[in-house]
């Protein structure tokens, strides 16, 4: 008797274009994301970009910051690494409708709107714990003294986490261009298996 397997034809096309909006499971983080994108004021990202409509297009600034809260919510902070999943992610193709921001933008985006996007990681923190969607810290005060580094320093406020954030994706990012340059550091060429 012959084995039996499924299939596995690569070749195989659609008949019909398949949706996203399909791949994503309804409870998936980034439904939460995208509705809470959807909620904020943005006239500070718009603001910084030509109201004539003159210059190359960029991309939509709620798209890309939906894309930097969902990845830094997977703890994804590298241009690169975010960029590759655009192409490889689902759900990231789903926030860039299958657009490919290359690491340079991304980069460059978060950089340009650095005091903008603090702000709102901090209000987009405070509403996803009121939600119950995230857990940012615990505290709890029962009246017992007990020995522990909880000075004004060690206790994270909104602002201060979404800057934390912010500065380990910048760190990242200079530490990546300096190891690969223009390049994506996924070609490859920069693949390495490792030996043994």
């Amino acid at each position: 008797m012959p084995q039996n397997f499924i299939a596995c034809d690569r070749d195989q096309a659609y008949l019909m274009p398949p949706s996203l909006l399909d791949w994503v499971p309804e409870d998936h983080l980034v439904w939460s994301i995208l509705g809470s994108v959807e909620e904020l004021d943005w006239s500070a990202f718009y603001a910084d970009y030509r109201a004539d409509g003159h210059g190359r297009p960029a991309y939509d600034p709620k798209m890309m910051v939906a894309l930097l809260l969902y990845s830094y919510a997977r703890g994804n902070r590298s241009s690169r690494g975010i960029e590759r999943a655009c192409r490889e992610d689902v759900a990231c193709r789903l926030i860039c409708t299958n657009l490919v921001p290359d690491h340079s933008t991304i980069a460059e985006f978060r950089c340009r709107h650095e005091t903008a996007l603090g702000e709102l990681f901090s209000l987009v923190l405070s509403l996803c714990h009121k939600a119950g969607l995230v857990k940012v810290g615990v505290v709890a005060i029962d009246g017992t003294k007990m020995s522990a580094n909880a000075s004004q320093e060690r206790n994270h406020g909104y602002e201060r986490i979404a800057r934390e954030i912010l500065a380990e994706a910048a760190r990242i990012d200079a530490e990546e261009d300096e190891l690969y340059g223009d390049a994506r550091g996924d070609e490859t060429s920069c693949v390495n298996f490792g030996t043994g």
